[in-house]
């Protein structure tokens, strides 16, 4: 089975000219004819930042609602009580409650993907955070997870917010759209991701801002980047 899936990663990779950094429009190109799996693959983006994230200041983090979603169905919790747990309700959350959600929490029973909150309901949140943070569900303010409009945080995250964050080495991860999605659609949503991490560029940050990046699938060899063109997207 290992052998067929090597050989399947190596014919895929001769489609890619390893030499080359391409360009948005030409690396979208090459990655959507790279799918190859039984399922509708993810186009992932990763961005390798000139950031020390060691340092407050330079710890990028952000949410952005892509224009034409991940092509995911989100599953979103709610921590509200009173009339915003029944905002949340009313903007199609999946799962609302305050105490017993936390017990769901603590009893393993995990079933969204996104996590908002209240401010008032961020001490019963912390009670789980050892549980949400490691899986990366723990609300933020900075992602828009911690709000009293959660009418517009449910709608933006099943609308396709995408929350993002730089890792240690300095690197950020963030799907962009699915293998059966159009090239132009594609490209829109990494656009508007590219926009927004650029614009978070901390002053203290040194050098080029955006040191490489790369194009890939699910189940595919990835497709290096021109980092000068992304760094111009504005």
């Amino acid at each position: 089975m290992r052998n067929k899936v090597a050989k399947r990663i190596q014919n895929l990779a001769e489609k890619i000219d390893t030499n080359r950094f391409y360009d948005i429009d030409s690396g979208i190109s090459v990655v959507k004819s790279l799918a190859s799996a039984k399922f509708d693959e993810t186009v992932e983006l990763a961005l390798r930042l000139g950031v020390d994230p060691r340092h407050a200041d330079q710890m990028i983090r952000g949410a952005v609602v892509l224009p034409h979603g991940t092509g995911k169905k989100v599953r979103v919790a709610v921590f509200a009580k009173g009339t915003k747990a029944d905002e949340a309700k009313d903007a199609g959350a999946d799962v609302v409650g305050d105490d017993d959600l936390a017990e769901e929490i603590k009893n393993g029973n995990i079933n969204f993907d996104i996590v908002i909150a209240t401010p008032d309901m961020m001490a019963l949140v912390g009670k789980v955070g050892r549980i949400l943070g490691p899986k990366g569900l723990m609300p933020n303010p900075k992602t828009g997870t911690v709000t009293m409009d959660v009418s517009k945080a449910v709608s933006n995250a099943k609308s396709g917010q995408v929350n993002f964050r730089v890792d240690k080495k300095g690197n950020i991860h963030a799907p962009i759209g699915k293998a059966s999605f159009s090239e132009e659609k594609i490209r829109d949503n990494m656009l508007e991701l590219v926009k927004t991490i650029n614009r978070l560029k901390p002053s203290s940050a040194k050098g080029k801002f955006i040191r490489g990046g790369v194009l890939s699938l699910t189940m595919s060899p990835a497709v290096k980047l021109d980092a000068q063109i992304l760094m111009d997207v504005k």
